[in-house]
């Protein structure tokens, strides 16, 4: 018997919907990666321009996404099937499904990371420095492996509740907790020496460092924190109401996506600098530490720094922070191939949930102990596998299902899009604009695997 839409299930509510497709988008990249990329890349400057690409690039493609989505009521893959009978455009589908597959089998294992150095932080007040070393070694392959299981079973649980009684559920009680978190350690660090350095260095723009590698890699990163190009928008477009209006869903997950950034920023580059004041050395070379060293190298030891309760509270809170942010995007890469499973085969829901979930867990195992992987499997499916699949998905609802097509179905819930200035404009964007902007990144993506 078919899967009905039913079955399939639905948002509850428009904020269910914002806050699930937020969620999705706002993950590890997004509290520690772009902060990061602020402080080394150009520092206010570059948040301008981060600014301007997410709104003028990642906006229309996920506009695009939604509306693919909806139409269909599919998967990514049964969505291109419904949409055309060109038999190309099915496997842009299925490769998205695969992008969000091998990502998410990494993704566990950093996210593991996050979850254990948060009982680090107890184990190091307690002094079990044993234990809290242990919690440390991110080499450690069956720690990895033991820590990313219960990251995996814990998301699987949520998918098995399906799209407004699992997914929604979950999102709309750990979105405020995650922005309330990064708010109250602002305020903290705000407070402390060397904090105000951090703010100057981040809101403080200095235009003479705009350059064409800056503005691209601003591009790279408004298209990933979005989460688009792997089919996850599309697969929660479909349980999307046609009483909706899509662009307005679509700038209201924009806005809360570049929010949180935006918060993380405020918080994680005056962090360092605290950190620096505590004469802790934040450089490495004559660069600004990022990414891993800074999340599991320079801020444990701020809190270590800090000592005391205040240190112990500071740090759990911040990797139950780091925690929550990586399990509202494990939700929603893990739908996509449950979605998958359940529509092209008709399975139900608990058995893909579990299945799938399970299926991916061996291979987070195996990559828990060879963390070499990671690199390899971000480099292919991350940062050259998201940008093809949102490029031919511009070339799909520009050039084969056509944007009129798709301005019909956002007229559902928007009535007299098309006579509006949206409809005037978005096709430029989705026909040429974005695709031209993407494809740099697919060549970049070729060039960083060479």
């Amino acid at each position: 018997m078919a899967i009905s839409s039913t079955e399939r299930g639905s948002w509850n509510s428009k904020l269910g919907f914002i806050l699930a497709a937020a969620g999705s988008a706002v993950g590890l990249g997004n509290i520690w990666g772009f902060p990061t990329k602020v402080a080394t890349e150009g520092g206010a400057a570059y948040l301008v321009i981060y600014l301007l690409c997410t709104f003028l690039i990642g906006f229309p493609v996920m506009v695009a996404e939604l509306s693919i989505g909806r139409k269909s009521g599919k998967n990514p893959v049964g969505a291109f099937k419904a949409l055309s009978s060109n038999k190309f455009f099915p496997l842009v589908g299925l490769w998205g499904v695969i992008c969000g597959v091998m990502i998410l089998s990494f993704y566990t294992v950093i996210a593991g990371w996050a979850f254990g150095f948060a009982f680090e932080e107890i184990f190091y007040y307690l002094g079990w420095n044993a234990a809290a070393d242990l919690l440390t070694d991110t080499g450690n392959g069956w720690k990895n492996a033991i820590i990313a299981s219960v990251f995996m079973l814990g998301t699987i649980k949520i998918i098995t509740g399906g799209v407004s009684d699992g997914i929604e559920k979950a999102t709309k009680m750990m979105m405020p907790l995650l922005i309330g978190i990064i708010v109250i350690m602002i305020g903290y660090v705000l407070t402390q020496d060397g904090a105000m350095d951090g703010v100057r260095e981040y809101l403080l723009p200095d235009f003479s460092k705009i350059n064409a590698r800056l503005i691209f890699s601003a591009m790279g990163q408004a298209f990933f924190s979005l989460s688009l190009g792997m089919g996850a928008l599309i697969t929660y477009g479909s349980y999307l109401s046609k009483k909706e209006n899509i662009p307005q869903a679509a700038a209201f997950v924009t806005l809360a996506d570049v929010g949180i950034a935006f918060l993380a920023g405020l918080l994680i580059i005056p962090a360092m600098y605290v950190a620096q004041a505590a004469g802790i050395d934040i450089f490495v070379g004559d660069q600004l530490a990022s990414s891993t060293n800074l999340v599991f190298q320079i801020l444990p030891a701020l809190f270590h720094t800090i000592g005391g309760a205040v240190g112990l509270i500071l740090g759990v809170v911040f990797f139950l922070l780091l925690s929550i942010a990586a399990l509202t995007s494990t939700i929603s890469l893990l739908e996509v191939p449950v979605a998958f499973v359940i529509d092209e085969y008709e399975v139900p829901r608990k058995k893909a949930a579990w299945g799938v979930g399970l299926g991916i867990l061996v291979v987070s195992i195996i990559v828990a102990f060879n963390t070499s992987l990671i690199g390899t499997f971000d480099n292919i499916f991350n940062n050259f596998g998201l940008p093809l699949g949102g490029l031919l998905m511009c070339i799909f609802v520009g050039y084969v299902w056509k944007t009129d097509s798709a301005l019909s179905e956002m007229e559902l819930g928007f009535a007299g899009v098309k006579q509006g200035l949206f409809a005037k404009i978005w096709p430029i964007f989705i026909k040429f604009i974005c695709p031209l902007v993407i494809a740099y990144n697919v060549y970049q993506g070729i060039l960083g695997m060479l």
